[in-house]
């Protein structure tokens, strides 16, 4: 699973032209998934998505958490997030998950991020979706399971 977080200010998503979520200080998420990811992935995913301390406390230090400021979330499906560039110029996505593992993973992934924060909105899963955000610092991290939970299994 691969996240890109990016902390805004603000950030929605449309399709068709049409608004379907929007969300005003919190983390705009990207999210990829590949055939590999699990429900105890996502949950440490989601986990640690969540509990990052990337926002400023009153002493300007990055300590505070979403759920510390009344942030929320704004997750978008993003498969492309998984696109293999090594040969030639026009990517590959065998990595990335099959459309309906993929959705079911999205779906669960929502579902858990409820349980941290009280505002959740998303995206609408494999369609052609228009986002607008302002990046707040800039702040952006990517979060990628291989490197946060697969490795320490090992």
């Amino acid at each position: 699973m691969r996240i890109v977080l990016q902390r805004v200010t603000g950030a929605s998503v449309a399709v068709d032209g049409d608004v379907i979520g929007a969300i005003d200080q919190g983390f705009l998420v990207l999210l990829g998934v590949c055939e590999s990811d699990t429900e105890e992935i996502a949950d440490k995913m989601v986990d640690k998505l969540c509990r990052l301390r990337i926002f400023e406390d009153e002493n300007g230090k990055t300590n505070r958490s979403l759920k510390d400021v009344g942030g929320a979330l704004l997750v978008v499906s993003q498969f492309t997030l998984y696109a293999d560039c090594s040969q030639g110029n026009r990517p590959g996505f065998l990595g990335a998950g099959s459309p309906e593992f993929a959705n079911r993973m999205y779906e669960y992934v929502l579902k858990r991020c409820g349980g941290y924060v009280e505002k959740v909105e998303h995206g609408k899963f494999g369609a052609d979706m228009k986002v607008e955000l302002v990046n707040d610092g800039p702040f952006t991290l990517v979060l990628d399971s291989d490197t946060l939970v697969k490795k320490k299994k090992m």
